[in-house]
C-alpha cells in the first residue's frame, strides 16, 4: 500500500503532508473494505471437502432442483444410506434402504462370527419413470441386491436380490428401455437384467472394456468403481485406479454404444482424490463427485468442476481439485449427518433418528426407548469375551477436523460382568466404561492403538451414574484421541492414554461414536443412557490422572 500511495503522490505532484495523510487514511479505508468484501466473499463459498466425514463410494441423482446421494456403511444396520442436499454441499440423511441386509451369523454377530469391512459395498442410486433404485453387492450375502421405492425419503422400499454378487456394478437405465449392470476389475463385463429385476437375462453378459486400467498405466488398484452416466447420446464410464507408486486416479472412459467400442483418458490425478461420477445443477453446472482417503476419519467427499471440451468431461481447475467452490457455504454436519440425542421419543417417534446405526445387525428385544422416559436402556442377553463381537453397539460418524461426543450413565442395575460405556470402533479402538466385579465397580479405559486391547486405567469408584466424554483430533491426519469421565459433567478428568486411531483395512471404516453394554457373566443386566451430546469442537482438555 506504501508503493501504491507514493506512486499516487508523485502522479499528483502532492507534498502537503496533511493531504498525503489524508489521502493514506481513505486508502487504508478502501482497502479494509476490499479485504471484507474478499473475506466475505470467501466465506460464502463452498470448501472441499464438502462433507469432513466417512461418506465413501458416492452414487448421486437430481431430480428437479433437489439431490439424493447413496453410500457405504458396510457392515452397519439400518444400511446403504440415503442423504438429500437442494445445493450439493450440505446434506442430510433421510432414509436407510435396507433395515437388514441378511440375518446369518456374520451380520448377527453370533458364534463369534462378525462382517466386519464387508457387508454391503459400493451402491449405484439411479431415479427413472417416477421410482428411484438403489442397488448394492455383498460378499456377506453372496448375492447382489436392489432396492425401489416411490418415495426415496419415507420407503416403503422393495427389496429383490440374486446372485452372484455383481463387484463395483453400476446400475444402468438406457433410452431404449433396457437395463444394465457394469462391474469388474480391470476387465469390466456387462450384463443385461431382466424387466422384473429379479436377475439377468442369460445369454447377455459380455466384456465391456478388456482393460480399463490402460490409460492409467497398469499395476496397482485395477480400474473399479464404475459409474456408467450417458450425457448427449455418448455414454462415460467412471473408474478408479491406483497405479503402482502413484496415487488415486480417476480414469474416464466415452463410447458412441454401450457395447463399444470404447476410448479412455486420465480424468483426474491430483490429492488421491478419486472414484465417484456426474451431476448437474437446474443452471446447467457440472461437476464430479469423488472422494479422498483422509486417515482415521474416514474416506470424505469432494466436489469437482467439470467443463465439457471435445465431448470429454474436463474435471478440475487447471487438473487440480480446488479448495473453493461456486457453491453455498458449508454449514455444520450437526444435525443432517449426526447430531446430538437426549433419547426422548417425540410425538409419532417409534425408532431411533436416522444419523444413529447399530454394529452390525440389533437384538432388537435387548434395547428400548420405552422403558424409561428420556433414557436408551441397553440390556444383556448372552455372554461375550469381546467388545468387537459383543452385540448391540450403537454408533454414529466421527466427522473433522475436531469433534467430541459425550454421554451420561445409570449404572444402577448392571450385573457382575457386566461392562458398559462409550468408545471409539474400529479395529484398533478405544473405549472408557463401567464394569462390575461383584459388588466392586471400576472406571475403565481400554486402548487398541496397536491391535490389541490394552488395560490403560482402571479406578474404582461407589457412584451410581458416571459422565464419559470422548475428544478426537483429525487435523491434517493428526488423529489421536483422548477419553474422560466426570461425576458432574463439568469437572472433567482424562482417564489412561491416548489412543492413535488407524483406518484399518479389517474394518474399512472411520472411527465412530458408540454407546455399549455387554455382559461377561450374566445376563439380563442393563445400562441407561440419559443423553448422547456430540459437538464440532474440542471444549474441554483437562490434566491427567
Amino acid at each position: 500500500m506504501f508503493f501504491i500511495a507514493k506512486a499516487i503522490f508523485k502522479k499528483k505532484g502532492i507534498r502537503n503532508t496533511s493531504h498525503k495523510k489524508g489521502m493514506i487514511r481513505k486508502l487504508i479505508f478502501v482497502f479494509a473494505v476490499f479485504f471484507v468484501q474478499a473475506l466475505d466473499a470467501q466465506q460464502n463459498l463452498a470448501r472441499n471437502p464438502i462433507l469432513y466425514a466417512d461418506v465413501p463410494d458416492m452414487s448421486m441423482v437430481r431430480v428437479g432442483d433437489t439431490y439424493y446421494m447413496s453410500s457405504t456403511t458396510m457392515h452397519m444396520s439400518p444400511g446403504l444410506p440415503i442423504m438429500k442436499s437442494n445445493d450439493l454441499v450440505n446434506w442430510k440423511l433421510v432414509s436407510y434402504a435396507y433395515d437388514t441386509l441378511v440375518s446369518n451369523d456374520e451380520m448377527n454377530l453370533n458364534n463369534g462370527k462378525s462382517t466386519y469391512g464387508r457387508g454391503s459395498w459400493a451402491s449405484s442410486l439411479r431415479y427413472h419413470n417416477g421410482t428411484y433404485y438403489v442397488s448394492t453387492f455383498a460378499a456377506t450375502s453372496g448375492k447382489t441386491h436392489i432396492y425401489s421405492t416411490k418415495d426415496i425419503e419415507k420407503g416403503p422400499w422393495k427389496a429383490q436380490s440374486f446372485k452372484p454378487s455383481y463387484h463395483d456394478h453400476s446400475l444402468f437405465f438406457d433410452d431404449d428401455g433396457k437395463v444394465y449392470l457394469i462391474w469388474g476389475a480391470g476387465k469390466l463385463s456387462i450384463v443385461e437384467l431382466k424387466d422384473d429385476f429379479s436377475g439377468v437375462k442369460t445369454g447377455t453378459e459380455q466384456v465391456l472394456i478388456e482393460n480399463a486400467s490402460a490409460p492409467s498405466g497398469n499395476g496397482g488398484l485395477a480400474a473399479e468403481g464404475s459409474q456408467l452416466f450417458k450425457v448427449n447420446g455418448k455414454y462415460y464410464l467412471f473408474n478408479i485406479t491406483w497405479p503402482r507408486g502413484g496415487m488415486r486416479t480417476v480414469v474416464i472412459h466415452r463410447a458412441d454404444k454401450i457395447t463399444g467400442p470404447w476410448e479412455g483418458r486420465i480424468g483426474l490425478q491430483d490429492l488421491g482424490v478419486a472414484q465417484g461420477g456426474l451431476i448437474n445443477t437446474p443452471k446447467g453446472e457440472w461437476y464430479a463427485y469423488l472422494f479422498r482417503d483422509n486417515g482415521a476419519v474416514g474416506r470424505i467427499p469432494y466436489l469437482v468442476p467439470v467443463k465439457w471440451e471435445d465431448g470429454w468431461p474436463v474435471l478440475g481447475v487447471n487438473g487440480k481439485v480446488p479448495e473453493t467452490l461456486d457453491l453455498p457455504a458449508n454449514k455444520s454436519l450437526i444435525p443432517g449427518i449426526i447430531a446430538s440425542d437426549e433419547f426422548t421419543l417425540k410425538k409419532g417417534q417409534t425408532t431411533l433418528p436416522q444419523v444413529w446405526q447399530w454394529n452390525h445387525n440389533p437384538d432388537n428385544r435387548l434395547w428400548s426407548l420405552s422403558q424409561r422416559k428420556g433414557f436408551l436402556r441397553l440390556t444383556t442377553g448372552r455372554l461375550d469375551t469381546s467388545f468387537l463381537l459383543a452385540r448391540n453397539t450403537l454408533t454414529q460418524r466421527t466427522i473433522g477436523p475436531v469433534c467430541s461426543g459425550s454421554t451420561m450413565l445409570d449404572i444402577s442395575n448392571m450385573k457382575d460382568g457386566d461392562f458398559a460405556g462409550l468408545c471409539l470402533l474400529q479395529k484398533n479402538y478405544g473405549l472408557v466404561g463401567v464394569r462390575v466385579e461383584g459388588d466392586k465397580k471400576s472406571v475403565v479405559m481400554i486402548n487398541a492403538t496397536a491391535g490389541k486391547p490394552i488395560e490403560a486405567a482402571v479406578v474404582p469408584f461407589i457412584e451410581k451414574a458416571i459422565y464419559f466424554k470422548a475428544e478426537c483430533d483429525f487435523t491434517n491426519k493428526k488423529d489421536v484421541a483422548d477419553f474422560f469421565y466426570s461425576f458432574d459433567g463439568k469437572d472433567w478428568k482424562t482417564i489412561g492414554t491416548q489412543l492413535k486411531m488407524s483406518y484399518t483395512l479389517p474394518h474399512f471404516m472411520g472411527y465412530r461414536f458408540g454407546l455399549f453394554n455387554y455382559a461377561t457373566k450374566n445376563t439380563g443386566g442393563f445400562a441407561d443412557f440419559d443423553f448422547f451430546r456430540i459437538s464440532d469442537q474440542i471444549i474441554n482438555k483437562s490434566p491427567g490422572l
